[in-house]
């Protein structure tokens, strides 16, 4: 790269603000679950259909994305993945006047396609914009930002959106008219939050438009295909862990409310408290110290402890009760904090020309948050208890931790010069 360090600087800078926007909607999907639930009287495997919208989005426009980033750059990717995110904020008006939990998921949907081109480019721009020795720590530091906004979320959407409303027992006994136009009231409080969302993307798009990004030189001697990418073992073993990850991830994330509530006898503002002050937070200062670490243990073998301890923990919050389960939750945050950024570097290492479609094929497996949360809703309400759903995060940490015992090795092949790195 020719530019300045201060270019480059400033380029981080901007790609960083990108990783708070989408941690920031994200961490909002906690507050609308239980908000949607009680709106529309839903079971928990139908709340769960909240994440489904979200991370379906992952597989259908991660592809096209790396298409995008292939034929236009970076930073075409980015502008376009955040007028997607700002339509998608705007269509909460529509959705909440008519009532349609239909039109709520397709919002989702919209704001999850542009979640996906934003990730596709700012993940490897990230890890790209220097020394490749620190592309780990580089990329763990621009989600430790992913972080402070899973703190700052779930407390500002909780006074937004969460309000108080009718008493269970008063809304069941009222007349369906009257707590029609009760749950519709309660309903239309996302209208603000995300109008104003959608405002703040849209002048960050602006100034991405005038901004001018370095330049990331990359391999263009081979690989031009998604199968060419696939040829790589590592990035395959990267495709399953960041699957895995991510549905554990967004059971953990998700259901927090509806697990404090249950295990803990809490209210769900009370719950939403814990869940930024708490769980948010335990996840932003994982990944701070996370980076710290790498300076002294190395990213795989960090990323092992890290998802052996959170498997452990997945165990006692299946049997724990009261308020220790909740520290269980916390805890379980902040270990998985370092491993979305870490399997995503190892997955892209050495790849070469084959990066853009790698970094598609790696974003197109967050659709394990649209999968495995469903099925952690299936089991609960088949067994009538929430920590029941724990086994899902369990087998995931299990994956993730044969990724950094084995998996995240890189190999030659009879197609590639990558050298072993082990």
């Amino acid at each position: 790269m020719t530019e300045t360090k201060t270019s480059t600087r400033f380029a981080f800078v901007m790609i960083t603000s990108l990783f708070f926007l989408w941690g920031f909607v994200h961490n909002l999907d906690p507050i609308l679950i239980p908000h949607l639930k009680r709106a529309f009287s839903l079971s928990t495997l139908q709340a769960s259909l909240v994440d489904s919208a979200v991370f379906i989005a992952y597989f259908v426009m991660a592809l096209p994305a790396g298409l995008i980033m292939k034929k236009y750059g970076y930073k075409t990717g980015i502008i376009v993945g955040l007028l997607f995110f700002a339509i998608g904020s705007y269509l909460f008006i529509p959705s909440a006047n008519t009532q349609s939990y239909g039109f709520f998921l397709f919002a989702l949907f919209v704001i999850a396609c542009g979640l996906t081109i934003l990730e596709t480019a700012a993940n490897p721009f990230a890890s790209l914009l220097g020394d490749p020795k620190t592309a780990v720590q580089r990329l763990n530091l621009a989600q430790s930002f992913n972080g402070l906004a899973a703190t700052i979320a779930p407390i500002i959407g909780a006074k937004i959106i969460l309000t108080e409303g009718v008493p269970q027992a008063i809304l069941q006994s009222m007349e369906p008219q009257a707590k029609a136009v009760a749950l519709a009231t309660e309903a239309s409080s996302v209208k603000l939050p995300y109008f104003i969302l959608g405002s703040i993307i849209l002048i960050v798009a602006i100034i991405f438009w005038f901004t001018k990004l370095p330049k990331i030189k990359e391999d263009s001697s081979s690989g031009v295909s998604i199968f060419s990418a696939l040829k790589h073992k590592h990035l395959r073993w990267a495709i399953a862990s960041q699957f895995f990850y991510v549905g554990a991830q967004v059971c953990v994330f998700s259901f927090f409310i509806l697990y404090a509530t249950k295990v803990a006898g809490i209210s769900e503002l009370t719950a939403a408290s814990y869940a930024g002050f708490g769980v948010g937070m335990a996840f932003m200062f994982g990944r701070f110290f996370g980076t710290f670490f790498m300076k002294y243990i190395s990213p795989v073998k960090l990323l092992c402890i890290y998802a052996a301890i959170c498997a452990v923990l997945s165990i006692a919050a299946m049997f724990v009760t009261g308020m220790a389960a909740i520290f269980i939750i916390i805890g379980t945050a902040f270990f998985m904090s370092v491993m979305f950024p870490t399997i995503f570097s190892l997955g892209i290492k050495d790849l070469g020309a084959d990066t853009k479609f790698g970094s598609s094929l790696i974003i197109m497996s967050i659709v394990g948050g649209a999968i495995l949360p469903p099925l952690f809703g299936f089991i609960s309400d088949e067994f009538n208890n929430i920590q029941f759903g724990y086994i899902v995060p369990f087998i995931c940490f299990l994956v993730i931790l044969c990724f950094g015992l084995f998996g995240h090795k890189v190999q030659p092949s009879d197609d590639s010069l990558l050298k072993p790195n082990f």
